[in-house]
């Protein structure tokens, strides 16, 4: 067994793989950039080596710094994590040579497995099914026109040396071929320093399952069942789970085998993915095999009871699976939720800054969170947006569902836009519940994108309830501290409205032991709660039910949050909510003018020239933030007065590119 490992990551991953090192006894050496001077795996890691600049390119994507790291450290091996040089056969052919053992596969596998062209025919050649599709290198956008003409729309096209959902693009047209040939070349490019695309025929209503793979150097492979990928946003995924709802014995058997097969055929040793997409009637097609640990793995260790890190560690050391196919089994259900740095309510856009409140659920025997960031830390531009994985694990699917929405009730996170209330709405919405899903099933149902109208409250008197307990607390509090005379103290008035969504909820507020019994609409609402002043979660009862409330106070505002529904609420007496309506709303500024940068970027390029007329829907500019590519398009018909910015310009929040006459 190793003595010491480098781990050639950073973020929640890298964390991840210290973690299972320490507990075997590992001592471990991280690897920082600029950017992660302070972060959370430097930290953890027993030494720390700075490898370079912020950008990737410039630090964790240079393969000879991080050999001299493990040189310098006398690291006798390296974990790679996922992304970065995980798949990389350059990387491992310097470090063999370096005498530094790849904790994963060999690089005969990395190479016919990283490139889709060629692991597409090792899979038709080893009898593992695969989607029709061109089977070379596009030439060029007119190529990828006569391509997908051959196939017959819709065609995916893809990066051949893609993954993560960058490089990706559907076109269901010639126009929409042309386009996205440009954008998934320049994405991949961007990403992998390749860009190598291909098209294949597209699926409809398809659902993304893949087999997880473990293979030794003594010949011995085993499956250890599928997880269900298949809620995904712009081909990324965002919620996994393990198993599938919708496969049988039968198909999880067949998926499984051929898996296997395919990993023997390219004599595959670590942890690996073979990737299927399934159709509506459980046929299945190979996609594409990841030769690495893929982000949703900690499903597949909750309901297999199997650490996947500690396993591939084993591995690379030489030893022999420890299990036999006839060993695995399916414990329970675990689902995982991608929690990112955006803003789920501006259509997904990065968010970078500093962490100044986070707060995750709990770690016990139904949630487990893998992190990479800390309360006070900073979400770099330069990085994936990626703050946590928030994983339940249940005996039933319902049941890690219910975990799943409590945890995420739970956790908290200020100074950054985040998804939460996105991935609240997934885990309520009844196609996920029924397990009715496909990766078509968010951009179904959020055709025009994500907004708080998707997100009703569950029961509003749940909120209002809260709200009027909590204020009536700070009222109590103020009227033994403010203002007291002997004969004339102050009293607190149990009658109060409650405004919401500019509508008034009269309530009427008792303190009793332990809370308040707040009456609204002719209910009693019995609320407890051992919450104290300042405090971000309102966790308790109403009527005996728990519930858990996030709070932010904001002068006399009082901005509640649960199940991902978001109210802004203030709580006057009766008089003031009355003089209250009187009151003007100020209309707010119109931009309409202008196109402004929604997040902070790189101006990649700028479509159209000072004097141009424009209509809606037509492309101004594309802004690079966080490895993808955004691309701005004309909300109206209009006139280009002004560009203030070129191509290859650093853009912060709220800059204006240009303005329209």
């Amino acid at each position: 067994m190793f003595d010491k490992i480098l781990v050639a990551n950073r973020g929640e991953i890298a964390c991840r793989v210290l973690k299972t090192a320490r507990r075997m006894g590992i001592k471990t050496v991280a690897v920082y950039s600029d950017a992660d001077r302070d972060a959370l795996h430097v930290r953890m890691a027993d030494e720390a080596v700075h490898i370079g600049a912020s950008p990737s390119a410039q630090s964790y994507l240079l393969k000879d710094r991080i050999i001299q790291a493990c040189l310098d450290t006398g690291a006798q091996a390296v974990h790679p994590g996922y992304g970065f040089l995980s798949e990389n056969s350059g990387f491992c052919e310097a470090l063999a040579a370096a005498g530094i053992v790849f904790i994963g596969p060999n690089t005969r596998a990395i190479e016919a497995m990283g490139d889709k062209i060629t692991s597409k025919k090792l899979a038709d050649e080893a009898g593992v099914n695969t989607i029709p599709g061109f089977a070379d290198v596009l030439r060029d956008a007119e190529h990828a026109v006569e391509a997908a003409n051959q196939i017959g729309y819709p065609v995916m096209l893809k990066a051949s040396a893609g993954g993560g959902g960058k490089g990706m693009r559907i076109a269901r047209n010639d126009a929409e071929c042309r386009d996205g040939f440009a954008r998934a070349a320049n994405e991949a490019r961007s990403s992998f320093g390749d860009d190598r695309i291909l098209v294949e025929k597209f699926i409809e209503e398809p659902r993304h399952i893949e087999i997880q793979v473990m293979a030794d150097s003594h010949g011995n492979v085993v499956y250890l069942n599928e997880r269900e990928c298949s809620l995904q946003r712009r081909h990324q995924k965002v919620i996994e789970e393990a198993p599938s709802p919708f496969l049988d014995k039968a198909t999880r058997k067949q998926m499984g085998e051929q898996a296997v097969t395919l990993a023997k055929a390219v004599d595959y040793q670590s942890a690996g993915t073979v990737e299927f997409i399934v159709d509506p009637k459980r046929n299945f097609y190979f996609l594409e095999m990841n030769t690495r640990l893929q982000v949703e793995h900690p499903v597949t260790e909750l309901t297999t009871g199997l650490d996947l890190v500690e396993m591939m560690i084993r591995v690379a050391a030489g030893e022999k699976l420890p299990i036999s196919q006839a060993d695995v089994r399916i414990d329970g259900w675990a689902i995982e939720s991608r929690v990112y740095a955006e803003d789920p309510f501006r259509n997904f856009l990065p968010s970078i800054g500093r962490l100044v409140y986070y707060r995750p659920p709990a770690e016990d025997e139904h949630v487990r969170v893998d992190t990479g960031v800390f309360e006070g830390g900073e979400v770099s531009m330069f990085y994936d947006p990626m703050i946590a994985k928030l994983i339940t694990r249940g005996d039933s699917r319902d049941e890690a569902i219910a975990h799943m929405r409590s945890a995420l009730d739970r956790f908290i996170i200020r100074g950054v836009s985040c998804n939460l209330a996105f991935l609240s709405a997934l885990m309520a919405h009844p196609r996920f519940v029924d397990g009715n899903i496909s990766t078509n099933m968010i951009g179904d149902e959020y055709p025009d994108g994500f907004s708080p109208e998707d997100l009703p409250h569950e029961d509003p008197a749940i909120i209002i309830s809260v709200a009027a307990s909590i204020v009536r607390r700070y009222r109590d509090r103020a009227a033994c501290i403010e203002g007291q005379l002997r004969g004339h103290e102050r009293t607190v008035p149990s009658d109060w409205v409650v405004v919401m969504n500019q509508e008034q909820h009269p309530v009427s507020v008792v303190p009793t032991d332990g809370g308040c019994d707040v009456v609204y609409e002719g209910r009693t609402l019995a609320v407890r709660s051992a919450w104290d002043f300042g405090q971000h979660l309102f966790s308790g009862t109403i009527n005996g039910k728990e519930i858990h409330v996030q709070l932010e106070r904001r002068n006399q505002v009082y901005r509640l949050s649960r199940g991902g529904s978001q109210s802004d609420i203030l709580i006057l007496t009766p008089r003031a909510a009355r003089l209250m309506r009187h009151m003007p709303v100020k209309a707010p500024p119109d931009t309409s003018k202008h196109l402004i940068s929604p997040m902070p970027g790189l101006l990649v390029s700028v479509a159209v020239a000072e004097g141009q007329e424009v209509k809606a829907g037509e492309e101004l500019a594309v802004l690079e933030a966080m490895k993808m590519e955004n691309t701005l398009r004309a909300e109206r018909n209009g006139t280009v007065a002004k560009i203030h910015f070129q191509p290859g310009a650093s853009l912060e929040v709220g800059d204006t590119i240009m303005e329209f006459e």
